[in-house]
């Protein structure tokens, strides 16, 4: 007798036995230097070539004001780009670090302008508090450039222990973002 496989069952991987459960990503992109359209496509490329990564959604983009930047600092593009994954949180990082490094992405002062931003926005249900990992991102809730590119896609969407990101978009505002139709990323 041949045994169907059960589809309630994950299968662990092979070589380590460990699980790989798909988790649901948040990841918010902007550029405010350089091609700043080609550096937010780039990211999504990248995301999408990713092993064990696959792009669920992509917001529009927004053009938004930066914040907390020098005063010379020039507007920003943004969007959200909803992934699954079987990537741990800190691989996931590794690689959005690896994205932003390949495209030119300078550290030193903080909300410098840059050419490209990965932020991590939450990955699945987890939580992290250590200097190289916070889950969910910490200013997330704040941010408008992150919560309306993301409420068009999850409307209903949630950010773990802030609540949902109607109500947080609704105290933050929409000041400063505007929705640029006349560009998109391939795959939308």
């Amino acid at each position: 007798m041949t045994e169907t496989p059960n589809p309630n069952i994950v299968d662990t991987d092979t070589l380590t036995g460990e699980m790989h459960p798909i988790r649901r990503a948040v990841l918010s992109i902007g550029s405010n230097l350089g091609d700043r359209s080609v550096n937010l496509q780039g990211a999504l490329d990248a995301l999408a070539d990713t092993p064990e990564v696959w792009v669920t959604g992509i917001s529009p983009i927004y053009e938004t004001s930066p914040v907390d930047s020098p005063e010379d600092a020039e507007d920003y593009l943004n969007a959200v780009i909803l992934i699954d994954t079987t990537l741990s949180a800190p691989t996931l990082l590794d690689r959005a670090l690896a994205i932003e490094s390949a495209y030119g992405r300078e550290r030193g002062v903080p909300n410098a302008p840059r050419t490209l931003d990965v932020d991590l926005i939450v990955v699945g249900d987890r939580r992290s508090d250590t200097d190289e990992l916070q889950l969910p991102h910490p200013r997330a809730g704040e941010r408008a450039f992150v919560l309306v590119p993301w409420f068009d896609l999850e409307p209903d969407a949630e950010i773990p222990g802030l609540g949902p990101i109607a109500e947080l978009l609704e105290k933050t505002g929409r000041d400063g973002v505007i929705r640029r139709d006349d560009i998109e990323l391939d795959g939308q």
